[in-house]
């Protein structure tokens, strides 16, 4: 009979990695603690590490938010402007 594929939290996941990158305990060490194998403990490590600086970046989500409704607000002045425009040029045309 297989055995059920395990499904950890991003918490779990990063104290395993982070348990790793001290190297108090080898990777055999740790999988045993765990009970996992120690490849996927190498795998969660690397990702760890690839992924720490964004952590770091300047940009957060809330700046893109802010970046997107300055842009959206743009193109409602945009439209506002257009519509405008159309508008006095029907009536020239008694449209």
């Amino acid at each position: 009979m297989k055995a059920k594929r395990q499904k950890h939290s991003g918490a779990f996941k990063a104290k395993v990695a982070i348990e790793a990158l001290q190297e108090r305990e080898t990777l055999s060490e740790l999988a045993k603690k765990y009970e996992m194998h120690p490849n996927q403990i190498a795998r969660w490590k690397k990702e760890f590490l690839e992924r720490a600086p964004q952590l770091f970046e300047k940009t957060h989500p809330a700046d893109k938010e802010e970046k997107d409704i300055e842009k959206l607000y743009a193109k409602i002045g945009q439209l506002e402007m257009e519509r405008e425009f159309l508008k006095k040029n029907l009536k020239k045309l008694g449209l």
